[in-house]
């Protein structure tokens, strides 16, 4: 496999974590973002492969990070109901996707050289005798 190759395979996942259990990262940006394109919270759910109510939460938990609410939703009716994001919703990931963008550019020069030395899967050991070559080749400890 070649270096293009695998440069292609690789990928740099940016999760923010804000102290208190708070967290943002790449589940939540695309959850807000089908549910931008979809106007759903449910159909966003059902198109990224979740239930409903693991969607639900995960906006919750946005909503109850910050300070100002990612979606508005309207209540069903003969229409169904439906959501919305917020400018702040849609600030948002033009922020998160802002800092990926800039962390990626940063990054990438340092991926590149540490994809050389990635074995081939297809001869990749089982993690149990990595770990006891691993445990055998390690320096004694003082």
């Amino acid at each position: 496999m070649g270096a293009d190759a695998m440069m292609q395979t690789s990928k740099l996942t940016l999760r923010v974590e804000f102290g208190d259990g708070r967290a943002l990262g790449p589940g939540k940006i695309r959850l807000l973002e089908v549910i931008e394109q979809t106007g759903s919270i449910s159909q966003a759910g059902r198109d990224l492969g979740m239930a409903y109510r693991r969607a639900w939460q995960l906006v919750d938990d946005m909503n109850r990070c910050f300070s100002y609410p990612v979606i508005d939703t309207t209540t069903g009716g003969p229409q169904g109901g439906g959501a919305i994001l917020t400018p702040f919703g849609k600030k948002l990931i033009k922020q998160y996707r802002a800092i990926e963008d800039r962390t990626l550019d940063a990054t990438q020069q340092l991926l590149r050289e540490i994809e050389p030395s990635l074995k081939d899967a297809k001869v990749a050991r089982p993690l149990k005798s990595i770990k006891g070559s691993l445990l055998r080749n390690a320096p004694e400890r003082s």
